[in-house]
């Protein structure tokens, strides 16, 4: 078998620590492995299965002697580097937002629009969608095949490791104070979030809505590929790891919860949960560290014909960014 050089840029972080995780779980094909990160990581090390590898800086690598270079440490730095990783011959699958809705850049969930990469030359950038897009695809896609989505409305709560290490710190910190009767005022977060929540995700637009809402709206319907009606709200809640995510479905044809149930039960990827006598559903806890979308409350909605409601739930740190990612490049080999 064909071994890869593969670069992880961000490899000190969530995501990143994640990602090489994911490589090794699923045996991915190494040959030699890179980890980049800022200057003040250097010459730190990250684990890498039963080794460790030292950190370097990006500009110590030399993409065209990389295969697989995956992009974890935020537009920033994307902007800067991707596309001269890309002109070197190395395939760039980018986790930040950057690239996401360019046109000529695949936006790609294996599960929903594999397709996409039927053309896709090496030497390229891939886009990993955000970490609600990815399980809402996965969910959604092979319901859309069946009955055509119409509408799709959305409540997401979402864990506090989507916005990195530091934000995880502030929420341990802070509910740790407060059973000794102290406040650690918000640093990362527009306000507490230590036994609280908020609608806020991402700068606010002139119309009201967030960053995170738009990318959620925007992706669904690129990835789904037809322009159907996506409405978001986006909710940080005091939780470490995974999200989740109430969703109401609107079909153009005929279907009901039940259909919908035996449609996703049958599918790779998904774990679903009977919404009959017995009282099971996953919450985020449940899911952290498994790769699976789970999704449960499977329910019709007696308010609307040919609309459900369910209740998905991933790690945000796994299927949501990392394991999405080496899925695509598992794809391209």
């Amino acid at each position: 078998m064909k071994k890869y050089n593969v670069a992880v840029i961000g490899a000190t972080g969530n995501v990143g620590r994640e990602l090489l995780n994911s490589l090794n779980q699923r045996n991915f094909p190494v040959n030699k492995i890179f980890a980049a990160a800022s200057a003040d990581s250097v010459g730190k090390s990250v684990s890498f299965g039963d080794s460790t590898i030292k950190v370097c800086q990006i500009t110590d690598l030399d993409f065209s002697d990389i295969d697989f270079a995956f992009f974890c440490a935020g537009s920033k730095v994307s902007k800067q580097y991707a596309k001269t990783a890309a002109s070197k011959g190395c395939t760039v699958i980018d986790k930040s937002s950057l690239f996401r809705l360019e046109d000529d850049v695949p936006l790609v969930v294996p599960e929903a629009n594999i397709s996409v990469l039927k053309n896709f030359k090496a030497g390229g950038i891939i886009a990993n969608p955000n970490c609600c897009s990815i399980p809402l695809a996965v969910a959604l896609k092979p319901l859309d095949n069946a009955a055509k989505i119409k509408r799709v409305v959305v409540s997401t709560y979402q864990s506090v490791s989507g916005t990195g290490k530091e934000a995880m710190d502030e929420l341990y910190l802070q509910t740790k104070a407060k059973f000794i009767f102290e406040n650690i005022p918000p640093k990362v977060f527009p306000t507490q979030i230590a036994f609280n929540l908020f609608p806020h995700i991402g700068d606010f637009h002139e119309n009201g809505i967030t960053d995170e809402e738009y990318k959620i709206e925007q992706e669904l319907k690129k990835i789904i590929g037809r322009d159907i009606k996506v409405s978001v709200t986006c909710v940080r809640v005091p939780v470490f790891v995974s999200h989740s995510m109430s969703v109401n479905v609107e079909f153009e044809n005929k279907i009901n919860a039940k259909e919908a149930e035996e449609i996703l039960s049958e599918l790779d990827g998904i774990i679903t949960y009977s919404c009959n006598n017995e009282i099971k559903y996953a919450t985020p806890v449940d899911v952290v560290e498994e790769d699976e979308v789970y999704i449960s409350r499977i329910r019709d909605d007696n308010s609307c014909n040919n609309t459900i409601n369910m209740w998905i739930t991933t790690d945000n740190l796994r299927k949501g960014a990392a394991l999405n990612a080496v899925q695509i490049a598992e794809e391209l080999i």
